[in-house]
């Protein structure tokens, strides 16, 4: 599997408009890195089509950490790699 971790951080660090160190592991997306509802939704669908995959808009409020929404892409690349 390719550097997940890494790729998500970048995609999300030019979302927000950061530096990719500042997206941690465990920044809180909307208290420490200013992200709204519509930059979420904007890292789904970007994870969905780099990945394709599909993701279920219910789990847009797990997307809160880096951690967490690295932990829902694997969940959904293993799912289509099953």
């Amino acid at each position: 599997m390719p550097d997940l971790e890494n790729e998500i951080r970048n995609m999300i660090a030019e979302i927000v408009e950061k530096d990719p160190s500042q997206v941690t592991l465990d920044a809180k997306f909307f208290e420490e890195l200013g992200m709204d509802s519509m930059m979420a939704l904007e890292i789904m669908a970007g994870m969905e089509k780099k990945y394709k995959i599909t993701i279920p808009e219910e789990k847009l409020t797990k997307l809160t950490t880096l951690r967490e929404t690295v932990a829902v892409a694997r969940e959904y690349l293993e799912k289509n790699n099953a």
